[in-house]
Parts: structure tokens; sequence; C-alpha cells
């Protein structure tokens, strides 16, 4: 599983999942497929795809859409590596798929 399945995942799926990295500071990928490091204040020591990489615990939550009065508020489902990596790899649209047709 790789920082792109992920991105794909929070998008296709509207939410937000997040990751603690090694060094104490968390990992929010949002609803959009943006990978965010709230807390960093310059430019990081580390690889964000090695973090993921060490990451053994994962939560994900439904996004609440803009706009919205009142939204629920959503609560963050806990997940362990092999169950979210379950979920990025066999989703549809996780794997590219090309069908054999004429180009003419």
């Amino acid at each position: 599983m790789t920082l792109v399945d992920l991105r794909r995942l929070a998008i296709r799926q509207q939410s937000r999942i997040r990751f603690v990295l090694r060094n104490g500071m968390e990992c929010v990928i949002s609803e959009d497929g943006i990978a965010r490091v709230p807390a960093l204040q310059g430019v990081p020591e580390f690889n964000l795809e090695q973090e993921l990489a060490a990451a053994t615990a994962f939560f994900v939550e439904a996004a609440v859409p803009a706009g919205m009065k009142n939204p629920p508020q959503p609560k963050p489902v806990s997940l362990g590596r092999s169950q979210l990596t379950a979920m990025a790899l066999d989703s549809p649209g996780a794997h590219a798929v090309h069908d054999e047709h004429d180009d003419e």
C-alpha cells in the first residue's frame, strides 16, 4: 500500500485518513487527496512514504460536507494496516483496467 493508494481511497470514500509518524507527528490525508502534516513547521526531515510503511494503526472518518448546518460529528474508525490495505487495494478503481478495443 502506497501513499497514492490511500489518497485514492480518501477521495473515493470522501473520508479522512490519519496515521501517526515515528516522530510523533500526525499525517492527515483529506477527502481531496492531499496529505498534510499539520504540526510541520519547516522542511521535513522524513520521507512520508517511509513513514507510511512503518505505520501500523490508521484512523478513518467520514468528511463533513462544506456548508452543512449542524453537521454530525463523524466518529473515527480505527483500522490496522492489513484492513486498510484490503480496503485500498480491493476497492473498485484501485487498479487501472485497460479494456481491449479498436483504436480506429
